[in-house]
């Protein structure tokens, strides 16, 4: 009677295959391919896997019936195992596979079952076999000699003598065997899954065979163990199996008892079913392996070695500050591998829990990390996490590629059955449904899939709901595809208040907005969908914020003169400090003056040669380009851009830079001391966003004018007037003005030290004074125009209309006899002259004006180009508030630029 194959259910004609004739020598020498020169799976048919006629030989070879006398050795279970896994790329070439060989060899554990994986690109390379041989495409051929050939060599690296030929004549058979499966696939043009998964599992028999014989080699009591012989398992319905554990124990038991080793070197990835026949356990199948037989053996601990130094709490590609965890509860390491992060497979955890067996990610590139344990809460000692300063938050994971389905309409509101009809044809169509989100109200069920998975659902769901549809029951099925999953991750972020308020306060001030929203009710997890777009940028953005790492600022300087040059050393001073002591990087990507920028990536311009860099690598000024350059890193959450001139046109992009994120720090005067309407759309917009303007350095240059201001102000207290001494120029000329000296001589003397502008009548005009005035009365509440603000002007009526500042300078002298008078006047009555700035908020004016004070007043005190600005408040009535310093110079001023830039840090996340 025809025997049939259970692979492919047609007949065929099984040959009985060869057992050794010394079968009582055979069974004690603990069999396996390297001592009976017969390959384990050739005892049985190939390619059907059922038994040869007159056997009884199937998974085990202890199910043969023989007649002789065996010692049973009882596998012993518990802590003296240890189990490894190593993966294709820790046994990728011989050299790794030697490598691999010695950590096992200088384990000093008790007993060691190692699982591993085929090498590296061999499985890829199998699975090319199969699509080959199935598209009749003759090539199969040469990429099986290919196979071989990679084998071969690695194997004449490693081994020699008896060996080298016991693999060989192995490795010889089975691709016979191959060739001849994959020609009747290539005649079929089909192949079965089974018989795929057959062909697929060699890469790890071959890499099992050889890492036992390298081990063997070196005097080591070793066997190896293909663990399709042990491991049954059941497919599922989600195209995965499930591990028998019952049959499986019985199955090591019975294969220990004939191979009783302290060395098993295990196959990974690889399974058979109940029936006997060849399957995998899918995607990540070796380090399920791995914690299959943990379980199974009740070992001591599963090792995962891999190429990174551990779990990392986020993907160091993306975030360069991401830190090592030393230890991860179960859950949060399930979380976390559910949502993307490359750790371990959910599945592989299942294994170990019911014994508490801990799983250690380990690099096997850096032997030198201790790795990340995985293990039960109880067993995790916090002091290993103290360097993380909060460590509610262990870790974030995203996932791109993703689309949101929103389904939406008031007749889904108590109806029972619409969320099973809704998730029911998604299940229809094989979608996988990676987050949930309803809101209470029940107007809607929103949901992330893949985004290549969605067309199909919003078909399905048009079709199921389309009577609804139609009645107005549902307001609408909608996409939002180009979508990204967040996702914060932390087993102690149950019950722990503020987790989440911080997740959205760091979300929020990196500009990113959250499409969606769900945590369950264990509080493990906090996922949100963003855009795709800001998936790296948000990532960035909260990891900074829980774990206090560099608060990277992305800058864009404009204005490369006197200030923002200044500017730009001190920054190149401070980069280190600032790293080191504030965790503060910050970053120049771009510098810009009137005519040409210089623009780098996101390592950011090299300080210490900037100018150099300018006139070597300058372009064509172009503002657009300029910011859309600095703006356009996703991968770093903030921006600012640093306005050091004094343009009406820059500052006229103020509102459209805040608008897009992009935060801005100025000593331009232009913005704030222009149009009101214009004023009033910046503060509101800074007010109703976290985005940040600052603008310290616009009045008292280095001085904490505004920021005083608003601390009054913010305190409840009430401002009645401001009055100060508001220009260094002016200080300066009037501090000197005195003892007879002529006024025309005292701003030449300024102009010559570098105090005045180029034409020194931009500063006895008073209109930078009256910018000051006008900011100042703006901060204090009142709606006033510059044009509100008298302005006594300085600068003799007939000379205003001079051609240059030189011929202004060669006149001037002319009129020195108004100013001399008033200055002997004053000094008659025991005064001086000042030039002020008052601000009257009672009565919601403000001028600008040359005034007479007592000697003993605070203004009259004043030495070189110091301001003074004078606070009368509600609480400051009798004794006025008053802030006193230097008020002009590219140091003070690029300094107060500076604070402004360390606030705004502050603010994004840096330690204060």
């Amino acid at each position: 009677m025809a025997s049939f194959c259970s692979v492919t259910s047609q007949p065929f004609n099984c040959i009985p295959l060869p057992i050794p004739n010394n079968t009582s020598h055979f069974l004690r020498r603990n069999y396996n391919p390297f001592q009976s020169h017969v390959p384990s799976h050739s005892l049985r048919c190939l390619p059907c896997g059922r038994d040869s006629p007159g056997t009884r030989i199937s998974a085990s070879i202890t199910d043969v019936l023989v007649d002789v006398s065996v010692e049973v050795k009882q596998l012993p279970k518990g802590e003296t195992w240890r189990v490894h896994k190593f993966g294709g790329t820790c046994v990728g070439s011989s050299m790794r596979i030697k490598n691999v060989a010695d950590i096992i060899i200088n384990d000093d554990s008790e007993r060691k079952l190692v699982v591993v994986s085929a090498m590296s690109k061999v499985t890829d390379m199998m699975y090319d076999l199969i699509r080959k041989a199935q598209s009749r495409d003759e090539s199969y051929v040469s990429a099986l000699d290919a196979v071989l050939e990679k084998h071969s060599s690695t194997a004449h690296d490693l081994l020699n003598g008896d060996y080298l030929a016991t693999f060989l004549s192995c490795l010889h058979q089975d691709i016979r065997d191959l060739k001849a499966m994959l020609q009747a696939i290539y005649i079929a043009g089909h192949a079965t899954e089974s018989f795929t998964d057959f062909v697929v599992g060699h890469g790890e028999l071959w890499s099992a065979q050889i890492l036992s014989l390298v081990i063997k080699k070196n005097g080591a009591d070793c066997k190896w163990m293909d663990t399709r012989e042990v491991l049954i398992v059941n497919p599922n319905r989600s195209d995965q199996v499930d591990p028998d554990y019952l049959e499986s124990e019985q199955r090591l038991e019975k294969w220990y008892s004939l191979n009783p080793s302290k060395v098993i070197i295990a196959t990974g990835f690889i399974a058979s079913t109940h029936e006997n026949i060849p399957t995998t356990l899918k995607r990540d199948g070796s380090d399920f392996s791995a914690a299959i037989m943990g379980a199974l053996f009740r070992a001591r601990q599963v090792t995962i070695w891999t190429d990174v130094d551990g779990v990392y709490s986020a993907d160091p590609r993306k975030v360069s500050d991401a830190v090592v965890l030393k230890t991860l509860s179960y859950q949060e390491a399930w979380e976390m591998s559910y949502f993307g992060a490359n750790v371990l497979h959910p599945r592989t955890i299942v294994p170990v829990i019911q014994y508490g067996i801990p799983i250690v990610i380990r690099n096997i590139f850096n032997l030198s990390a201790s790795g990340t344990k995985i293990c039960h809460t109880s067993n995790i000692d916090d002091d290993e996490d103290r360097l993380i300063l909060t460590n509610y938050v262990k870790g974030f994971t995203t996932i791109d590629n993703l689309a949101l389905v929103n389904v939406e309409g008031s007749g889904m509101a108590g109806v029972p059955g619409t969320a099973s009809a809704i998730f029911g044809a998604v299940k229809d169509v094989g979608a996988n449904v990676i987050m949930i989100s309803q809101a209470s109200s029940e107007h809607s069920v929103c949901f992330a899939v893949p985004e290549k998975e969605v067309e199909a659902v919003a078909e399905a769901l048009q079709s199921v709901f389309h009577s609804a549809l139609d009645a107005g029951r549902l307001s609408q099925v909608a996409i939002i595809p180009n979508c990204s999953i967040l996702a914060t991750i932390g087993q102690k972020m149950a019950s722990t208040p503020g987790v989440s308020a911080t997740l959205f306060d760091a979300l929020a001030k990196a500009n990113i907005n959250i499409r969606a929203i769900a945590q369950g009710c264990s509080e493990y997890n906090i996922t949100v969908v963003v855009k795709k777009e800001d998936s790296i940028k948000a990532l960035r953005a909260v990891h900074s914020r829980f774990y206090l790492s560099k608060t990277t600022i992305v800058m864009g300087i404009i204005g490369p003169g006197l200030i923002g040059s200044t500017l730009l050393d001190q920054l190149r001073d401070q980069a280190a400090v600032l790293k080191e002591e504030l965790n503060i990087d910050l970053r120049v990507m771009g510098i810009m003056d009137s005519k040409s920028m210089l623009l780098d990536n996101d390592v950011g311009i090299n300080l210490s040669k900037w100018r150099e860099l300018r006139q070597e690598n300058k372009e064509v000024a172009n503002l657009e380009k300029f910011v859309q350059h600095v703006h356009g890193n996703n991968f770093i959450p903030n921006t600012v851009l640093v306005d050091c001139t004094a343009d009406s046109v820059i500052a006229s992009h103020y509102e459209d830079w805040l608008h897009k994120g992009i935060h801005v720090i100025t000593p331009n005067k232009k913005a704030n001391s222009g149009p009101l309407h214009e004023y009033l759309r910046l503060r509101a917009l800074q007010r109703q966003s976290y985005t940040h303007y600052f603008y310290e350095a616009t009045v008292g240059a280095g001085l904490p004018i505004i920021s005083t201001l608003r601390g009054l102000l913010e305190t409840g207290d009430r401002i009645l007037q401001i009055e100060g001494i508001l220009s260094g120029t002016l200080s300066y000329i009037f501090n000197n003005f005195k003892d007879g000296r002529v006024f025309s001589e005292v701003v030449a003397e300024a102009r010559e030290a570098g105090y005045t502008e180029p034409d020194p009548r931009d500063d006895l005009s008073g209109t930078d004074v009256a910018r000051k005035v006008i900011i100042l009365a703006r901060e204090s509440g009142l709606k006033l125009e510059l044009t509100d603000i008298p302005v006594e002007n300085l600068v003799p009526e007939p000379l205003r209309v001079s051609a240059s500042a030189q011929e202004f300078m060669q006149q001037l002298p002319k009129f020195d006899q108004e100013l001399s008078k008033k200055q002997e006047d004053a000094e008659r009555a025991g005064e001086v002259l000042r030039y002020v700035g008052v601000v009257d908020v009672r009565n919601e004016k403000g001028g600008v004006e040359l005034k007479r004070y007592k000697k003993d007043h605070p203004f009259a005190q004043l030495s070189g180009s110091d301001n003074i600005i004078a606070f009368t408040t509600r609480r400051y009535q009798n004794q006025p508030l008053i802030v006193r310093g230097p008020g002009a110079g590219a140091q003070v001023t690029a300094a107060g630029i500076f604070s402004d830039i360390l606030r705004l840090a502050s603010y994004l996340g840096a330690p204060s």
